[in-house]
C-alpha cells in the first residue's frame, strides 16, 4: 500500500510537469516564423484555404500595392480599362462597371485541380451581357500536379475559347505561392517546364495561346527570368505604380498591366496596351 500511494503521487506531480511541457511546445510552434522552405524561403503569415487566392493576391502580400483611384499615366495607346475579379468580389454589378468606363473583365475560374469559382458563372456571363470583352483565368499550383493536368481542368472547366467576338484567350495566373514556399519547391528549370507543359496543352485544347500573368520580380526568382515564351504568350505583367517598369525577359511590351489592386466598384483594375480595335482583335484571335 505504501508503496501503491507513493506512485500515485509520483504520477500526480509528473503530469502537470507533463501538460506544461507540450503546453509551452505548442506555443513556441505557434509563433514560430516558419522553417526554412524548399526554395531556401520562409511563407508569409498562416496558410488560407485553397481556393481563396486571386491574381496579384500574393503580389499585394510580397511587393506591396499602389492605391489608384484612376489609370495612371501610360501609354496614349493604352485606353482601354479592364477589371479582374473572383469569388472574393460575390455577385458583380456589371452594369456599374461598364457606365464607368470598364470595357474588359477577365474572371478566375479555377485553381489547381480540385478549386472552380462558385461564382464563375455571374461574373462570365454578366460581364458579357453589359457588353463588355470578358475571358478567365486559372491560379497556378505548380506543387499539386502537372502543368498538362491543369491546363486541362482550366480548359475544360471555364477556360475556353470561342470566335463569338466577345471571348479573350485563358491566362495562367503565376505568382507567389500563398500556401507555401515561393517557387512552390520547383527549381527554375523545372517552373519553366511546368509552364510550358501548361500553355503547350492549353493551345491544343483551345487552338489559342494563353496570356501570362505575373510579376517581374517573382518571374526573375522563380524561371532565372526566362524569356522564351516572349515570342508566342501575351504578358500580362502586375505591378501597382504610377508606371509598369521594367518587363520580364523577352517580352518588349506588356498586352495588359494590373496597375491597381483598389479599383472603383470591385476587383483590381488593368489597363490593355491598345486601342479597343486592337483588344478586339485579340478576342478575335
Amino acid at each position: 500500500m505504501p508503496m501503491h500511494g507513493t506512485g500515485t503521487t509520483s504520477i500526480r506531480r509528473r503530469f502537470p510537469t507533463l501538460i506544461g511541457v507540450a503546453a509551452a511546445a505548442l506555443g513556441l510552434l505557434l509563433a514560430s516564423p516558419g522553417a526554412a522552405t524548399a526554395d531556401g524561403t520562409t511563407p508569409l503569415g498562416s496558410h488560407p484555404a485553397i481556393g481563396s487566392a486571386s491574381m496579384g493576391s500574393t503580389i499585394r502580400e510580397h511587393e506591396g500595392a499602389g492605391d489608384y483611384s484612376r489609370a495612371p499615366s501610360a501609354s496614349p495607346l493604352a485606353s482601354v480599362e479592364g477589371v479582374d475579379v473572383s469569388s472574393h468580389q460575390g455577385n458583380v454589378a456589371w452594369s456599374t462597371l461598364r457606365n464607368g468606363g470598364v470595357r474588359f473583365a477577365y474572371v478566375k475560374a479555377t485553381e489547381g485541380t480540385t478549386y472552380k469559382n462558385p461564382y464563375f458563372t455571374q461574373q462570365y456571363n454578366g460581364s458579357y451581357d453589359a457588353g463588355m470583352l470578358r475571358g478567365s483565368y486559372h491560379f497556378a499550383l505548380p506543387d499539386v500536379s502537372g502543368g498538362a493536368t491543369q491546363a486541362t481542368y482550366f480548359a475544360t472547366g471555364g477556360g475556353g475559347w470561342s470566335g463569338d467576338g466577345k471571348t479573350l484567350p485563358g491566362v495562367l495566373d503565376i505568382e507567389y505561392n500563398p500556401y507555401g514556399s515561393t517557387c512552390y519547391g520547383l527549381s527554375q528549370s523545372a517552373m519553366v517546364d511546368w509552364i510550358r507543359d501548361f500553355t503547350t496543352t492549353y493551345r491544343e485544347l483551345t487552338g489559342r495561346d494563353a496570356v501570362i500573368y505575373t510579376s517581374t520580380a517573382w518571374w526573375t526568382q522563380c524561371t532565372g527570368n526566362y524569356g522564351g515564351f516572349a515570342s508566342t504568350n501575351p504578358l500580362w505583367v502586375a505591378r501597382y505604380a504610377s508606371s509598369s517598369g521594367t518587363l520580364p525577359a523577352g517580352w518588349e511590351f506588356y498586352t495588359f498591366w494590373q496597375y491597381t489592386s483598389s479599383g472603383k466598384t470591385v476587383g483590381d483594375h488593368d489597363l490593355f496596351n491598345g486601342a479597343m480595335d486592337r483588344l478586339q482583335a485579340l478576342a478575335d484571335g
